[in-house]
């Protein structure tokens, strides 16, 4: 417990010194979040009321599905897993701290999201401040989830940033967090239920905790999880 305590504040101080993760944690999200913002609020005047859950989903997405995963690629997608297998260490450790650290990094930029959008756009903040937060934890630990599957089976950067794009702008598109999904052709508004950012806004939509919108964000923990247990299992036994 002790070395993964460690290893987790060794990650913290290195994303912290990350140029390139902390453009997708904080400045590229929090930037969309001060430009769209002020668009969304002068189109629609109805969209304060969804300004919050919108640009978290977005800076969440972004976090997770564009920043967290290179980091495992240059754990897994180099000779450094072998270095974790000769020295004795787990690799779901390499996988748990990355997640965690990404986890602590995007519930920060959601707050601050959550703080300054009622001052800058006279957003509407939610009902139970509780509840929000349990939603968005939920929401994090499931697109960070799928984010790792990513990280642990792309081999190289230049391959991850195509795949990663793939989840990321069907995310953004999809999700309703640009416009509502009742706009979409019916098969695309059903695609876009396979993916965590859909069932994040509108569990942060919603009043309170709803068991049957969280359900689907647990299934894709799980078998995110199970898929890359599989994984580094094959790699300690090729």
């Amino acid at each position: 417990m002790n070395a993964l305590v460690y290893q987790l504040g060794l990650q913290w101080k290195m994303d912290i010194r990350n140029r390139g993760i902390l453009l997708t944690y904080y400045l590229i999200p929090l930037g969309f979040f001060l430009f769209m913002g002020g668009i969304f609020t002068s189109i629609n005047p109805e969209a304060y009321q969804t300004i919050i859950p919108s640009m978290t989903v977005f800076g969440v997405t972004m976090g997770a599905i564009l920043g967290m995963p290179t980091q495992l690629v240059t754990v897994f997608g180099t000779d450094i897993k072998k270095s974790y297998i000769i020295g004795k260490i787990p690799l779901w450790t390499a996988v748990a701290v990355n997640i965690l650290s990404c986890f602590l990094h995007l519930m920060i930029m959601c707050l601050i999201i959550l703080l300054t959008a009622p001052i800058l756009f006279d957003a509407a903040l939610p009902e139970s401040i509780g509840s929000y937060f349990v939603n968005t934890a939920f929401f994090v630990m499931a697109t960070l989830s799928v984010g790792s599957v990513l990280g642990v089976f792309v081999k190289n950067s230049s391959k991850l940033s195509i795949v990663s794009q793939v989840i990321f702008l069907p995310s953004v598109m999809l999700s309703g967090i640009m416009f509502t999904t009742e706009l979409l052709p019916d098969f695309l508004e059903k695609a876009g239920l396979i993916l965590p950012a859909t069932w994040g806004f509108a569990n942060l939509c919603a009043d309170g905790i709803k068991p049957d919108q969280v359900l689907p964000l647990f299934l894709m923990i799980g078998l995110s999880f199970l898929i890359i247990a599989f994984k580094l299992r094959s790699i300690r036994q090729p």
